[in-house]
């Protein structure tokens, strides 16, 4: 009999599948159903500065990061966006509130994309038919951002508060007035620090329209709050097959927003999985530390790109079983562990030995993926 044990052979099963849209590029990005679900962050520098701007991108794209969006409040960011876009390694949105020549300006710049909020753009609606007419001669999309904090007042009026369908009525309301003028490269998000009122308003779009939509929790907060929020409004949506790019907003480096982002998509099978460690919480049943353990054996780890699954297991109980399942384990008890590859006990080492011991049959592991491209090891039982 042959059993493949340890990583999913792809393709890997997903919740379900993504909703139909409308397909588009930023830059060389592709968005919409045909696509991966790509990860965003945002830059904290100063779009003046051009050089650390730049910096900033080229942290964001090493982590991972598929689309940056820059901020252009004043004169001096947006002649910066040349620069900017013409060097970035990833397609740069521009982020535009308050006024409409930035827009333009972006545009003429070069720019991927461009992001508006139509509640705080001086006379918006005016501004649309030139707005699309210069996004419709350089092939620029539109992202229609439309948050609860900064909603469109005359729709505050109407629904008292930034309710799911005020947001989403704002957003249908812009992109309705870009298809009168036949433009239809949109992108749209419905923004609020709220999951459970920003996943209906999702929910809501999605039964409204066909364009691919941008999700995120906006101030959704410090690193562990922020995470938790975007990790339960995403995986609520992303399993109804609602979503086309996502960005984790939160209260820290932009590089932690993409290691989030792309952590949730790959434990959704949404992007392909790189190192994953599988340890257990402890308990008193372990002979082992299991937090060190797991702890020294990541660190050991970081930065390997091949879709490894590595357990890390403090007692008898489970940790045999889960150990024979990863594609390399250790079992520990009584002062010793035993390390499993592909579900066959190769070795028992003293407890001291480890770390070192899995770091280096991950590495040699690695090693034998990178030059077999897609291989699989099979053990035949």
């Amino acid at each position: 009999m042959s059993v493949l044990l340890g990583m999913p052979q792809a393709p890997a099963p997903v919740l379900a599948p993504r909703r139909v849209t409308r397909q588009l590029k930023v830059g060389s990005v592709g968005i919409g159903s045909d696509f991966p679900v790509a990860v965003q962050s945002m830059t904290t520098t100063l779009t003046a500065d051009v050089n650390a701007t730049l910096q900033q991108i080229a942290e964001l794209t090493a982590a991972g990061c598929d689309i940056v969006r820059v901020a252009c409040p004043s004169q001096d960011d947006a002649d910066a966006l040349p620069a900017i876009a013409r060097k970035s390694q990833i397609p740069v949105i521009a982020d535009i509130h308050f006024q409409p020549k930035y827009v333009f300006a972006a545009i003429e710049a070069g720019c991927a994309a461009v992001r508006v909020n139509p509640g705080n753009i001086k006379k918006f609606d005016d501004k649309v038919r030139e707005i699309a007419q210069a996004a419709k001669d350089h092939g620029t999309p539109i992202r229609i951002g439309v948050n609860a904090g900064s909603l469109d007042p005359r729709l505050l009026q109407k629904h008292g508060k930034a309710t799911p369908e005020a947001l989403v009525e704002s957003a249908l309301w812009e992109a309705s007035l870009f298809a009168e003028h036949d433009f239809h490269d949109i992108k749209i998000s419905v923004k609020h620090n709220d999951p459970v009122v920003m996943v209906r308003a999702y929910e809501l779009l999605a039964e409204s329209c066909d364009y691919p939509l941008h999700l995120g929790v906006t101030e959704a907060g410090p690193a562990f709050q922020g995470t938790i929020k975007s990790a339960v409004a995403f995986g609520a949506l992303l399993r109804q097959g609602i979503g086309d790019t996502i960005r984790v907003s939160l209260s820290a480096p932009p590089v932690e927003e993409i290691k989030v982002g792309t952590q949730i998509l790959q434990s959704l099978n949404l992007r392909p999985r790189k190192l994953e460690i599988v340890s257990c919480p402890s308990c008193g049943r372990a002979q082992v530390d299991v937090y060190k353990l797991a702890e020294e054996v990541t660190a050991g780890l970081e930065g390997m790109e091949v879709p490894l699954r590595v357990a890390v297991m403090g007692c008898v109980v489970n940790g045999p079983g889960e150990a024979r399942e990863a594609d390399l384990g250790v079992a520990s008890g009584n002062g010793k562990g035993q390390i499993f590859v592909k579900g066959q006990v190769v070795k028992t080492v003293p407890e001291h030995q480890i770390v070192e011991t899995l770091i280096e049959e991950a590495l040699r592991m690695a090693e034998g993926m990178e030059s077999v491209p897609g291989s699989s090891v099979e053990v035949v039982a």
